[in-house]
């Protein structure tokens, strides 16, 4: 119970910091109330006290401090602001499905239905339940990916990248011929950067592997391979740049003919795919991207790609091939370091059991959803909102044609028709411009990401799921009545979309 010195309202002969409210009487703000429904009692009396704690330390040392109950209680809502999870959820109003900065793509709800019901407690990770003897923890999603790929075998790993760099070790980094380190032949059109400067001559050299350049950046042909290959030689590698196009004078062997060869002269081909559309038609929508399912009746030892891109599933890298090759690879000691948990391995087996139904996959993995979705149905939804956003907050609120894009560094070329509500100036009256009202919606709750362009706000209808539409609203609502905002001359607009 709080000391009764603080419940006090002595007069002004007391000392002034035995004025200041009583806790109670602070909690009665009603944005506290609000935090309260969501973050508990307990957790906001502690805010409430921290506040009168330190106006009380103020007074003390002679400060004149904040110290109506009014006060006190932004104070309290400032220190739950500094409290709060450093990841937080947000509405995606970019455009950009798979937005690398919010998390790529998110599940299907029986994915996280699946996460949730392991994350409870115990389950049968590496124990078969049949013999009581230990089991391997990819046996699940292995034989769903089998199914789905026509590949022999499968595995899973932590990311692509990982997998890339795994497939390097396992059938290139074998004993090396003479004293020279095994080579991997691989396009010069085809040396990609992936996000966060990750090149992949960096992955080589972490692979222990040399890298053997043929061709040019724009052509490359199936005898530029051919010369390359010699006693040195342990695998060829082809990489779709899945986030840059080249175009005009270009010329790239076809997989079937770099499988002939590879076979030809005793070596395993690795493709990596990088996205990760499993087959024709999965995702729906998407044109022109290599699928899994390609490149093994091509003849490849291994395809490689992403779980949580075109897949629509949880951040993961994965292996199909050949049983021989997956072995290898599953042998390699740097396998244990990146393996995948319980909960990755759930959602993803979870999104592979929806993926074997395409037409229930369309309507229950959310980016499926997302690039299915009806153009008219989408210029509805965005009218709608716009009807409210100038009725209720009377601000400056159209319909304009958008572009949203993949993202994630796949189909970088091929924008989506869209709809978006634009909000030019003037700004809700807290914000004086475009920078700082996206700020003041990029921190509140739900923190809401739009785009910023041309001087108005633009919130891309396509990314928001429709039962997110009354969040949404409550957060440009708050963010409309927001007082305490600073506006911020550093912000600048948010990243491009091609950019993300």
């Amino acid at each position: 119970m709080e000391r009764k010195a603080d419940e006090s309202t002595a007069g002004s002969d007391a000392p002034p910091f035995r004025r200041l409210p009583a806790v109670h009487a602070v909690l009665g703000d009603a944005r506290l109330a609000e935090v309260a429904a969501r973050l508990g009692h307990e957790t906001v009396v502690a805010a409430v006290r921290s506040a009168i704690d330190d106006a009380r330390d103020g007074l003390r040392a002679g400060r004149i401090v904040a110290s109506s109950s009014e006060e006190l209680a932004a104070r309290a809502m400032t220190i739950l602001e500094a409290a709060r999870p450093a990841l937080r959820p947000a509405i995606n109003a970019t455009g950009i499905l798979l937005h690398t900065g919010l998390g790529r793509s998110p599940m299907a709800e029986e994915a996280i239905a699946a996460v949730a019901a392991l994350a409870r407690g115990y389950c049968n990770l590496e124990l078969d339940l049949h013999d009581g003897e230990r089991g391997r923890r990819t046996t699940g999603v292995a034989r769903l990916l089998r199914d789905l790929t026509g590949a022999a075998a499968a595995t899973v790993v932590n990311n692509n990248a990982g997998a890339t760099m795994l497939a390097l070790r396992a059938l290139g980094a074998a004993a090396p011929a003479a004293d020279r380190p095994r080579e991997v032949i691989v396009s010069r059109g085809q040396l990609v950067e992936i996000g966060g400067s990750f090149r992949l001559p960096e992955i080589f050299e972490a692979a222990g592997v040399k890298l053997r350049e043929v061709g040019t950046t724009n052509r490359t042909r199936l005898d530029d391979y051919a010369r390359a290959i010699g006693p040195a030689t342990a695998a060829i590698l082809r990489v779709h740049p899945s986030n840059f196009r080249i175009v005009g004078f270009t010329e790239q062997p076809a997989l079937a003919d770099l499988a002939g060869l590879a076979r030809a002269h005793g070596l395993p081909l690795i493709d990596d795919i990088g996205s990760g559309a499993l087959g024709p038609g999965m995702p729906p929508g998407i044109a022109g991207e290599p699928t899994a399912a390609e490149g093994i009746a091509a003849g490849a030892d291994l395809v490689l790609f992403s779980g949580d891109k075109l897949l629509g599933g949880p951040q993961c890298g994965i292996l199909v091939g050949t049983a021989a090759a997956i072995r290898k690879v599953e042998g390699e000691p740097l396998m244990r370091a990146l393996r995948v948990d319980k909960m990755t391995l759930a959602a993803l087996e979870a999104t592979l059991a929806l993926i074997a139904d395409p037409a229930r996959a369309a309507t229950r993995i959310p980016l499926w959803r997302m690039l299915g979705a009806d153009l008219a149905a989408i210029r509805r939804r965005a009218e709608d909102l716009a009807a409210i956003l100038r009725g209720e907050l009377g601000l400056d609120a159209s319909v304009v044609d958008a572009e949203s894009y993949l993202g994630g560094g796949s189909v970088p070329i091929s924008p989506i028709e869209s709809s978006a509500v634009r909000v030019g100036p003037p700004f809700p009256a807290a914000h004086p411009s475009e920078s700082s009202w996206a700020r003041a919606l990029r921190l509140g709750e739900p923190a809401v990401v739009p785009r910023v362009s041309r001087g108005a706000v633009l919130f891309d209808v396509r990314t928001v799921a429709e039962d997110e539409e009354p969040r949404l609203l409550d957060a440009i609502r708050r963010s409309c009545h927001d007082q305490g905002a600073e506006h911020d001359p550093s912000e600048g607009t948010d990243p491009s979309p091609r950019a993300s």
